[in-house]
């Protein structure tokens, strides 16, 4: 809430990285639930690690925004809408470096866990 209300100057900066808002609709539910998340940037894209801290199952996020990948993103005061893509392959391994350079406790998540730890890219919504 206080990261909406100031625009992002409550809750951007969080312990040395940038978190974004990411809004998504519940795949059960339809009910629509903000997460903050740790980002990177990609290029004119965000990226977000759907990590769970190692979990064995992925977050409830995750599945919701893969059943509906359009969502609403909240950069400090920039709200936009976006479409959410998961990453495999050499984009994926090339964008992991960027977020764990963000946040380097990723590469402890993946120790903790034998899923593959999804990588998603939000691409801002241009119409």
């Amino acid at each position: 809430d206080r990261y909406r209300e100031t625009d992002g100057a409550v809750g951007h900066d969080w312990c040395g990285t940038r978190c974004l808002i990411l809004t998504t609709t519940g795949r059960k539910t339809g009910k629509v639930r903000d997460h903050p998340l740790i980002y990177g940037n990609y290029g004119d894209s965000f990226a977000i690690v759907a990590s769970y801290a190692g979990a064995p199952k992925h977050p409830a996020w995750y599945l919701n925004l893969v059943a509906e990948p359009r969502v609403e993103v909240q950069v400090g005061a920039d709200r936009f809408e976006a479409t959410a893509r998961t990453v495999e392959g050499e984009e994926r391994a090339y964008v992991w470096k960027i977020m764990t350079e963000t946040w380097p406790n990723y590469d402890e998540y993946t120790r903790r866990t034998n899923r593959v730890i999804p990588v998603v890219v939000l691409d801002r919504d241009r119409s």
